[in-house]
């Protein structure tokens, strides 16, 4: 199982590495700019939101979500 807290954390730090704004990545995703506060608030996110997200980030989902240290995709 993994942590909201630390989904939200890899994805606010993968974002501040590339120097992306979170409001900014949401929107060319076509997310809610509520998104982040819904996982913090353990609302959940849905499979395709946060392969979304990944793909803009350019991470794997199993990074985000702690299943690995290594953020990298394995293509």
């Amino acid at each position: 199982m993994y942590s909201s807290q630390e989904l939200v954390s890899r994805i606010k730090s993968q974002a501040k590495k590339q120097n992306i704004l979170i409001r900014d990545m949401l929107q060319a995703c076509g997310l809610n700019i509520n998104t982040i506060s819904q996982i913090s608030d353990k609302k959940g996110i849905s499979s395709f939101s946060l392969a979304q997200i990944a793909d803009y980030l350019d991470c794997s989902v199993d990074y985000l979500l702690g299943r690995t240290d290594n953020p990298e995709i394995n293509k």
